[in-house]
């Protein structure tokens, strides 16, 4: 495994809780952003202390802006402030400057001179110990290209001077990294990582807002990855990332986060470092967190949707209520992990499990991507189930495909459900917004699930980011919602649940209208659809009078795309935290009803009733 380090801007605190969080969650060293240095209440040599007593290493010190190619006598102060600048690096340790190809619009725009330019500079290093690397941005005045930096610093010919490339300046411009292979590994001197989701926007302000870690963007930073490698470059592989909701998040969080990122694009770039993502067969049942009064009231819930109980744990407070392949775990336990989960966010899913091909691989990958496994205290006789902890505090137990457990930790009962639900189809959570992206990649790198782009869905009091995941078979599909705005359905769960969780639970049948009857004949709560929407379904799709007049009295919801069609209906919430949706797939329709979300949330805020 290559060193790994990480850009202190992508770090919130000072600069010392940065180096803290980036030495304690395994990174081997830092790339010190000058305006980090010129805040720090020290000097340089405090710093490389702090550094050799964390043992983290300084290996790079960055940027040397606006040095090539300028004028007299702007050219001869450049020279000199690159001398003070070796001074600093000396001080610091740090061997490697990096110098960004000039913004300025004094610029000459001659490549003999910006490699006369930067030879002289890297001469000057040199009798300090020390080099510079060359890199090209994206919004240079005349270099932009990694292509064009290559060029200068072959022009140049000083063993001093090399390249350095970034993902992200190559993939923004759609510059094709596959060269990159072709180059002398030892000329490219640092490598610099980061994804991005897709955005028509200006380069440098996509740049400086919206960059993150590999595995949580749009941007294929694998292929970028293996040309590097390909070269033969044995350097630091490191994240530069600017990200606004990083830079005002937990630090050690998003420093685990950049790390595991790292893991993970080497091993997908290199095919080794890391185990198969386990195969997800589906979800074998969700676990809610309640005290005996939430319980009551929501086995009240399920009953509703045909849901009957259908055993007591031999040796805990716990339920299980049935329908079909689908069971839902009623926690009341003392002293448990439900327990402490109900403390802080009160009735809410605290666990899923997962029945996946092989247990102990998605264990052994998730300890090699830095994610915590859990085991919860057992008695005599029942059933081992390894779990690992998400994000959000949520276990997720791993059964095997042939584990039976449920005869082992239950006294079931003989009883026959009512309905046609046939399994968990997707489960939606609500965020805060600043964990989106972790959220992501922990999906991505330990199941492999791939991320769909971000929609725009409009909620009557503000506008909700939503993003799916979604493994190759569709047996695990997952949705991500997160919101900038107060009052948005998501940030009223958001602030009820007091965090992230499980805001949804979507169930599929085999039959929506049935299902829907049954519901509403058992006094189910069902959300109901104003007529205006149906005015518009009708004129949009050829569904016939028979059937909207149906789909109107149930309150169903309708879309359709290519050959396949989705039916979805959904209940209110459940004591304002969490909400049902029964769903109907025919024909292959892969997605979630999104152009049907504003009717949904505009109906759930008519019914929100504030928590007292």
């Amino acid at each position: 495994m290559r060193r790994k380090a990480i850009a202190t801007v992508a770090l919130s605190g000072t600069l010392a809780d940065k180096l803290e969080a980036a030495a304690l969650v395994g990174f081997d060293s830092v790339e010190i952003m000058e305006a980090d240095l010129l805040s720090f209440d020290g000097t340089p040599s405090d710093l490389r202390s702090m550094a050799e007593d964390l043992g983290i290493g300084l290996d790079l010190y960055q940027p040397f802006r606006d040095f090539e190619a300028m004028p007299e006598p702007q050219r001869a102060r450049n020279l000199g402030r690159a001398e003070r600048k070796f001074d600093i690096m000396q001080e610091l340790g740090a061997e490697l400057v990096l110098v960004c190809s000039n913004t300025q619009p004094a610029a000459i725009d001659d490549d003999q001179r910006a490699a006369a330019d930067l030879r002289e500079m890297a001469e000057r290093a040199a009798k300090r110990g020390l080099r510079v690397g060359f890199e090209a941005l994206s919004w240079g005045t005349h270099i932009r290209l990694w292509k064009h930096a290559w060029r200068i610093v072959e022009m140049a010919d000083h063993p001093s001077l090399g390249l350095i490339v970034d993902s992200f300046h190559t993939l923004a411009l759609q510059d094709d990294p596959a060269d990159l292979a072709t180059l002398p590994g030892e000329r490219i001197f640092f490598v610099q990582l980061a994804d991005a989701p897709r955005r028509d926007m200006d380069v440098l302000s996509w740049s400086r807002h919206f960059r993150n870690f590999p595995g949580q963007g749009e941007l294929d930073v694998r292929g970028f990855l293996r040309a590097v490698l390909a070269s033969g470059y044995a350097g630091p592989l490191s994240l530069e990332v600017f990200n606004d909701h990083f830079r005002s998040a937990p630090s050690r969080m998003i420093a685990r986060d950049g790390l595991r990122s790292l893991i993970l694009a080497e091993a997908d770039a290199t095919g080794v470092g890391l185990v198969a993502p386990a195969v997800v067969d589906g979800v074998e049942f969700l676990e809610f967190a309640v005290d005996p009064a939430a319980r009551e009231a929501l086995a009240a819930w399920l009953r509703q949707l045909g849901f009957v109980l259908a055993g007591r744990h031999r040796t805990k407070d716990v339920e299980l209520y049935r329908q079909g392949p689908i069971n839902f775990v009623l926690n009341s336990e003392q002293d448990s992990a439900a327990s402490e989960h109900f403390q802080h966010h009160g009735p809410s899913v605290c666990a899923m499990a997962l029945r996946v091909d092989d247990p102990a691989r998605a264990v052994a990958r998730a300890r090699t991507l830095l994610i915590p496994d859990w085991r919860e205290r057992t008695g005599a006789g029942e059933a081992q189930i390894p779990a690992v902890r998400s994000p959000d505090g949520t276990l997720i137990y791993l059964v095997g495909r042939e584990q039976d457990f449920w005869a082992a930790d239950f006294e079931l009962f003989d009883a026959a459900g009512g309905g046609d639900l046939r399994r968990v189809d997707h489960l939606a959570f609500a965020l805060p917004a600043w964990q989106l992206d972790t959220h992501v990649l922990f999906w991505r790198s330990l199941f492999g699930l791939s991320a769909q782009p971000v929609l725009d869905l409009p909620d009557p009091f503000g506008l909700i980011q939503s993003r799916a995941m979604v493994n190759e078979s569709g047996s695990l599909r997952l949705i991500f919602n997160v919101s900038e705005a107060q009052n948005t359905v998501t940030n009223r769960f958001v602030s009820a649940f007091a965090g992230a969780g499980v805001q949804h639970i979507a169930l599929e049948t085999g039959d929506l209208a049935e299902s829907l009857e049954a519901a509403e004949t058992a006094g189910a709560p069902t959300l109901m659809i104003p007529p205006n929407y149906y005015e518009d379904v009708a004129a949009r799709f050829p569904l016939g009078d028979v059937l909207l007049t149906r789909m109107e009295e149930l309150g169903i919801l309708y879309d359709a795309a290519g050959d396949g069609e989705f039916l979805h209906a959904y209940t209110e919430n459940f004591q304002n935290r969490f909400f049902f949706e029964i769903v109907e797939r025919r024909g292959g329709y892969a997605g979630f009803g999104a152009a049907n979300a504003a009717i949904r949330m505009a109906g759930q805020a008519r019914r929100y009733v504030p928590s007292r």
